[in-house]
C-alpha cells in the first residue's frame, strides 16, 4: 500500500501561482483551481489577508465580495464556489506577485505555530458558527469605513486558519478579535453618524 502524500502548505501553493509568469493576470478563478478540494479555510484566509496590509488600489474590490458568498456557504456546510462574473474577476500579475510576497512570511509562521488541539472548536456545528460570525465580519469588511477593514479581516484570518489546521485555540483568537472589530466598527460608524447630524444641524441654524 502506498504513502498518501502529503499536501504542500497553502504558502508554498500560492508562491507557485505568483511564480508563473505565463500569466499576466491572476483571476479568482485560478485561485479556486489551484487551491483546489482545500477547505474553505484556505479561501476564506487568501481572500481575507489582503485587507490587513496596504494593498495595490482595487485589491478589496476583487477580493472582498467572495468573502461574503464563502463564509455564507461555511455557514450552511457548502462546498466553496463562486459565480462566474466573480471568479473571472483578476488582477495584473506583477501585484498578485507582491500581495504574496508581503503574505508569504506571515502565513509562514503561522503554519509553523498551527496544530490539530482543541478540535471540537473548528469541527461542525462549530465550524458552521465560525461560517455565521465570518459573514457578519465581511459584511463590515465590505463597508467603506475608514480603516474598517482591518480588523474583521485579521479575525476572518484567525479562524480560517483554525479551520484549516483544525486548531480551535486560534479559532478562539479569531472570536476575541471579531468581539473586539465589532465593537471598534460600531463605534467608528456610530462617531461618524453623530458628526453627519451636527454638521447637518449646523448647516440648517
Amino acid at each position: 500500500m502506498g504513502i498518501k502524500s502529503k499536501r504542500p502548505p497553502l504558502s508554498e501553493v500560492l508562491r507557485e501561482l505568483a511564480n508563473d509568469t505565463s500569466r499576466e493576470r491572476i483571476s479568482i478563478g485560478d485561485l479556486l483551481v489551484a487551491l483546489g478540494d482545500r477547505a474553505l479555510g484556505a479561501l476564506l484566509f487568501t481572500f481575507a489577508f489582503p485587507n490587513i496590509l496596504p494593498t495595490p488600489p482595487g485589491t478589496s474590490a476583487v477580493l472582498g465580495a467572495p468573502l461574503i458568498f464563502l463564509a455564507a456557504q461555511l455557514a450552511f456546510g457548502r462546498k466553496p464556489w463562486l459565480p462566474e462574473i466573480m471568479t473571472r474577476r483578476s488582477m495584473p500579475h506583477e501585484n498578485f506577485h507582491a500581495l504574496v510576497l508581503r503574505i508569504g512570511p506571515w502565513l509562514e509562521k503561522a503554519e509553523r505555530l498551527l496544530r490539530p488541539r482543541a478540535s471540537a472548536l473548528a469541527l461542525p456545528p462549530m465550524e458552521y458558527v465560525i461560517g455565521l460570525v465570518c459573514l457578519l465580519l465581511a459584511a463590515l469588511l465590505v463597508l467603506p469605513i475608514p480603516l474598517g477593514n482591518m480588523l474583521p479581516a485579521l479575525a476572518i484570518c484567525l479562524m480560517a486558519l483554525g479551520i484549516l489546521e483544525r486548531d480551535g485555540l486560534w479559532v478562539l483568537a479569531g472570536f476575541i478579535v471579531a468581539v473586539i472589530s465589532t465593537v471598534v466598527v460600531s463605534g467608528v460608524v456610530f462617531a461618524m453618524i453623530k458628526a453627519t447630524i451636527f454638521l447637518f444641524t449646523q448647516v440648517l441654524q
